[in-house]
């Protein structure tokens, strides 16, 4: 009986979380079009966008929502004349804005943190780091919830939001981009999403914001389907050096703090300015890396350069340039040695070569 009654909750939560998944996937179908058209007027990120949408709104299904059309939980302030409506939330009572639709509700949430002189800081950042604008949310005062950013990033990171500011910005860049529109016309089918998320939809209210493992999740982009990196979501080693896998749109100052290292000393580890983001998946080393490789050469592949063979073999980048004799930035040619141990006995051959 026992055993049964475990079985039978097991399925009864499992089905919750795919319902769940279910709604948060028909809410961003439904919303998506309209978050990216505000990036491209406004720059707020449609992946910002969407997140806060979910989480604000419970996928639309909230009373303010659903009575008001308010997507966001934007209250009145001072220079609002529209319609009203009153709920209790930091304090009793409170005035929030009604909308005619979800959409005006979308416009106004992207002329809200554009045209506020709290969010100005926001709008320096770059529009793909999504994790510096849930955090500078959190700073500027949009919620007072001590988890909100780290909720924002579960949720992106989750459902791939990210991807919808990506083709928002080529399509500003080009609005007759073919590769966007490919792109956005093959995004993952909602039950798609929906299975491969299920072991992560708690997200919209939970505060565990442990990052999904998505072992070689493949995304259309441009017509050309590319593997994501299979690593592990917590740290581990590399040449007996620590490393962790950072994903596309992580802040380095937040990972930084995470990890409560200096962020000039992780720039410094990992052969990196302030000027640099993280644009795709990275390696991101917290240990020094090691002198010499644990083999004795690499073979490259067309296009990678030094600095990519440093991190995938945990050396530190400037023995490899002696042990080279190439510089940093050249991209190698394929299936090029690149020495790990000591001096090779010719240069490896570049592209440009």
């Amino acid at each position: 009986m026992r055993r049964l009654l475990l079985l039978f909750l097991s399925v009864t939560l499992w089905s919750a979380g795919f319902a769940q998944a279910n709604k948060v996937t028909a809410y961003i179908d439904r919303y998506k079009d309209i978050a990216m058209e505000e990036m491209i007027r406004t720059g707020v990120p449609a992946s910002i966008t969407l997140a806060q949408g979910i989480l604000e709104s419970g996928c639309g299904e909230s009373a303010l929502a659903k009575e008001s059309n308010n997507h966001f939980g934007i209250k009145c302030k001072t220079e609002w004349t529209g319609a009203k409506t009153y709920h209790d939330d930091d304090a009793r009572n409170e005035c929030f804005r009604v909308y005619a639709s979800a959409e005006d509700s979308y416009r106004d949430h992207s002329n809200f943190l554009r045209n506020r002189p709290y969010y100005t800081n926001l709008f320096s950042l770059n529009p793909r780091d999504y994790t510096a604008w849930a955090y500078g949310l959190k700073k500027d005062g949009y919620a007072t919830e001590k988890d909100y950013p780290k909720n924002l990033i579960h949720i992106i990171e989750t459902y791939h939001l990210e991807d919808y500011s990506d083709i928002a910005l080529a399509k500003e860049k080009d609005p007759n981009d073919v590769s966007a529109n490919y792109a956005l016309n093959n995004k993952d089918s909602k039950a798609d999403i929906a299975n491969t998320n299920l072991n992560a939809t708690a997200t919209v209210q939970s505060s565990d914001v442990a990052i999904p493992v998505h072992t070689e999740r493949k995304m259309r982009v441009a017509q050309t389907m590319v593997t994501m990196p299979s690593y592990p979501v917590s740290v581990f080693t590399i040449n007996d050096s620590k490393v962790i896998y950072a994903p596309k749109g992580l802040s380095l100052l937040a990972l930084a703090d995470k990890q409560r290292i200096g962020y000039h000393r992780l720039l410094e580890l990992n052969d990196l300015t302030e000027s640099d983001i993280i644009s795709s998946g990275e390696l991101i080393y917290l240990q020094k890396k090691s002198k010499k490789g644990n083999k004795d050469f690499y073979l490259s592949k067309y296009g990678e350069t030094l600095k990519e063979v440093s991190d995938k073999e945990g050396v530190l980048l400037k023995r490899l340039e002696e042990y080279n004799h190439l510089s940093a930035g050249k991209k190698l040619a394929s299936n090029q040695k690149i020495y790990l141990k000591g001096d090779a006995p010719n240069a490896p051959l570049t592209i440009e070569d």
